[in-house]
């Protein structure tokens, strides 16, 4: 095999001619960020398999080093206790990851509040601030609210969409989520919590990491196998979730 090494832009595409990218079978691209030591490789182009498998590495002394257990990796810095943090079992391709998203919000100090995501898109964010508003009551327009996805993780997939809600109101009523919990769903316009897929993935993960409890889109109850350790909770609203997870 021949491998072809170059760069990218501020964009995040390829720099130079787009014929390169064309011709060759497999386009690979490390992300993460400079602060942290791990590096998620992700496929932009693969003639051969899925574009949405990922590989996890650690940088160290030796050089790059396979991460077996992604989602423990990812969990083990997590504050017990600590409002504004969620955990939400998210998939990369056909591998299910476990990730903490953190949210902090504030009373604002400028005459309009920031909104500001690490890993999450920001029009996502902005979308979800709209829909606690507008359908679950929960006033955010005199705060300024930061989310974040622990790790240096970029997770562009909606049903982590209830994770980042539950964070947002954790943190402005200043209860944790319950510890022993995970949570998964997209929210809709209208503040439903719709279907999503792989969803017995999700509930094997968290289970494997002794997670007791794991709410899911109620849709996603019927036709799926419940393990006996860990308690399987489907909902229909943000507000069931808010009203279920918080301690």
């Amino acid at each position: 095999p021949v491998f072809l090494i170059g760069h990218v832009t501020k964009e995040g595409v390829i720099a130079g001619p787009k014929v390169i990218e064309h011709m060759v079978d497999t386009v690979l691209q490390f992300e993460g960020e400079r602060h942290y030591s791990y590096r998620i490789l992700r496929s932009l182009k693969n003639r051969f398999g899925s574009t949405n498998e990922i590989g996890v590495f650690e940088m160290r002394e030796s050089g790059l080093v396979e991460v077996q257990n992604p989602s423990e990796v990812f969990l083990s810095e997590r504050a017990s206790g600590a409002s504004g943090s969620t955990v939400v079992a998210s998939i990369e391709g056909t591998r299910p990851i476990l990730v903490e998203v953190q949210a902090l919000v504030t009373t604002t100090s400028y005459g309009t509040p920031q909104r500001n995501a690490t890993g999450i898109d920001l029009r996502r964010l902005a979308l979800l601030i709209a829909v606690l508003e507008k359908r679950v009551g929960v006033m955010l327009g005199t705060s300024d609210v930061f989310v974040n996805i622990a790790g240096g993780l970029r997770i562009d997939e909606p049903a982590i969409d209830l994770g980042i809600a539950l964070s947002i109101v954790s943190s402005l009523r200043e209860q944790p989520v319950d510890a022993q919990c995970a949570v998964v769903g997209e929210i809709g316009l209208s503040g439903e919590v719709r279907t999503i897929s792989q969803i017995e993935k999700r509930i094997q993960e968290a289970a494997k990491l002794g997670f007791k409890k794991i709410i899911i889109p109620q849709n996603n109850l019927k036709g799926i196998a419940k393990p006996s350790d860990i308690e399987i909770i489907g909902v229909e609203r943000v507000e069931e979730a808010v009203e279920a997870v918080l301690v």
